[in-house]
This record gives C-alpha cells, structure tokens and sequence, in this order.
C-alpha cells in the first residue's frame, strides 16, 4: 500500500485496508525498523492532529536487470522503484553461451562495484533472454541466439549468492511496459518486441500470461507466408522472417548496414531506405492484426529496437490494421509505441527481482 499510494498516513492505510489502527501501527514500525519506509513532515488535517506521512525507501537496495539480445547485452542497476542509476550497453559479435554468460558475470560485476551503499545493498539479479523460458529458468530454445537446454540461472546464483530470476525478454518487457511504462493504465496489453526477431509479452487482467508451462508469446514464429522463408526454428514462413531487425538488414544487401545507419538514411529521404522500412511496418501490421483479432486487447505496445524507428513504421502499421482489423476490435484500443524504448525488458526483469525481494522480506 505504501509502495502503491506514498505518500500515505497511517490513518488512511487502516482506511484502506480495513486493517484496525493498532495492527496498522505495529506493522509500520517494523517496516521503519527494516528500512524499507520512513516517514516525513506531517501532511493536511482534516481536523485533528496532521498526520505523519510514509514514504517507501527505494534506496534500501538495489536490483539488477539484464536484456540478453542476439547482438547487445543490455545491464541496468535500478534503485528499488525502477529508476535507472547506473547502465552498460555492451554490442556484441559472438553469441555463444559461455561467451555471453563470461560477459553477463563481468557486467554484474561492475555493477556491483559502481553500485552506491545501502541496507540490504543488491537485491536480485533479473535476466530477461529472447527465447523460450521455463518455469525453472532453464533456456530450452533461444534459435537467435542459438542456444538450446542451457542453464544461466544457477551459474550467476553460484557465482553472486544472489537470488536469479531469468524470464522470456518479450514477457519482461510487457511487465516493464505495465509497471512504469505506456500500459500503466491498461488491464489488457499485448507487447510487441519488435527486435533482431520478434516475440510478444501478454497481459491479461492485469497479470503477465505465460501460459502452460511458461511458453506463451511465441508469435513472432506464427507463420504468415505459407512455404515462406526459413527460420532459426525449423519453420518456414514465420512473422519475424519479414517483420524483424533482422530481415530489415537483410534487405539492405550491405553487410555493414545497421539500425542506426538505415534510420540516417531515412532521415536523409533516401528512397530505398523509406520503401524498406514501409514494407517492414506492413509486415508488423498484418502480424499485429493477427494478433488483436484473438486477444480483443485494450493496448498494443511495439517496443524492441525497432520502435527507434517510429517515425516511419508507424503510418504503414497503423494503415495495416486500419485496413485489416475487425472493427469491433479497433473500438477502444490503442497502439503505442514503447515508453521505456530499450530499457522495457531490462526494467521488467529488475522489477521481477524487487518483487521476489519484497515478498521474501513480508514471508520472513
């Protein structure tokens, strides 16, 4: 409630949660005890006595929130409300396991190092991976980054003695959208990590979807193109085959053509530039009215690297679904494109791990 509603008196928690004053009182005083409030001047009466007002200490600790892309490693050190203090974003060529897992560790590390003093000092460590997860944090498949059945969880846990929590990087960054991002008014969102492939995050009711078994949001291997091109997952045909960062690039024939350089040229009108990314944010379209025509969402979010180039997919996107969305589907629902621009998973996963943190503290 605290966390939720600061600053808030005591007076009004017990209103709140029906909770009687004494309970109220002794609760606070163990969370002052903890460090994890404090309180400050006294706030408007309503009549009596001004009531001390509380206030949640972000500061307590810190958590870690790690994007392991198919070419960057993202690494954030956020306070206990998701504020970003400290970030490293690393490019990287190989994405071989233990070479990706050597530079993670080292990442954390200077983090660590970089990171200000506190109670309770680094809470958790949060790593969102574009692939398919399980509730156990093992990474079953990754074809982007061309793993299969490894295990990052317990090798950083061995190494840090810190709690590890390791999440598909779409599903973290539809929570990382939903807590301090563009869904923060919305029950039902469907966030669309539009990156090197692309894969989508469900809310539902408010609660991350995952599914059976934790693999839900596998669409970026929805097949659009029947017969279509290959993919990394032995299909052919998939969404993230003509929708991806990666298929952009492949268009261009330049092998030294990136993101960044292509948004350049499209700054500058060139032609072709304009006419790949058009063809692109179609292709994002058709995928996303697929996707809209089954979940009746109140938001799709488009985040990812891809949302750098907003300013020209948007028009083709918006146009697409326009065009090819149920209308009883386009009543009272928005596309946006990501608040939190790169950092929606990386924020996700540092929330994930303030969350295990907070709960472990109230269970103890």
């Amino acid at each position: 409630m605290i966390m939720e509603k600061e600053p808030i008196s005591r007076a009004d928690i017990a209103q709140v949660t029906g909770l009687n004053k004494g309970t109220v009182s002794s609760m606070v005083n163990e969370l002052l005890e903890e460090d994890l409030i404090y309180e400050s001047g006294p706030g408007e009466s309503s009549g009596g006595r001004r009531p001390v007002l509380l206030h949640f200490n972000k500061v307590a600790g810190y958590a870690i929130g790690i994007d392991i892309g198919v070419n960057y490693i993202l690494s954030v050190l956020t306070d206990l409300k998701g504020n970003i203090l400290i970030e490293k974003n690393q490019l990287i060529q190989d994405s071989n396991f233990s070479v990706v897992k050597e530079l993670v560790i080292a990442g954390i590390c200077t983090l660590l190092k970089e990171m200000p003093k506190s109670r309770y000092g680094a809470v958790g460590v949060g790593l969102g991976v574009a692939g398919i997860v399980d509730k156990e944090g093992m990474v079953l498949l990754a074809p982007n980054l061309g793993w299969k059945y490894v295990t990052l969880k317990s090798g950083i846990e061995e190494v840090f003695k810190l709690p590890v929590i390791i999440e598909n990087e779409a599903n973290a960054g539809a929570y990382g959208e939903k807590q301090s991002g563009a869904g923060q008014d919305h029950e039902n969102i469907i966030y669309i990590s539009a990156g090197i492939g692309i894969g989508v995050g469900i809310i539902l009711n408010g609660e991350l979807y995952q599914g059976n078994n934790g693999y839900s949001g596998e669409l970026g291997h929805m097949i659009i193109e029947v017969n279509g091109r290959p993919c990394s997952c032995g299909s052919r045909g998939c969404w993230e085959m003509y929708a991806s960062e990666h298929t952009l690039l492949k268009l261009t024939n330049n092998p030294q053509a990136t993101l960044e350089s292509l948004i350049q040229l499209a700054e500058e009108n060139d032609k072709e530039t304009l006419e790949l990314f058009e063809e692109i944010g179609c292709y994002l379209g058709y995928g996303i009215n697929n996707i809209i025509n089954t979940f009746n969402p109140q938001q799709v979010i488009i985040g990812n690297r891809l949302a750098k180039a907003k300013k020209w997919l948007e028009k083709p996107i918006r146009r697409t679904i326009e065009n090819h969305t149920l209308s009883f589907h386009q009543n009272e629902m928005e596309v946006r494109f990501s608040a939190l621009s790169i950092y929606s998973s990386a924020l996700g996963v540092a929330a994930f791990a303030v969350e295990h943190f907070i709960k472990d503290i109230v269970i103890n």
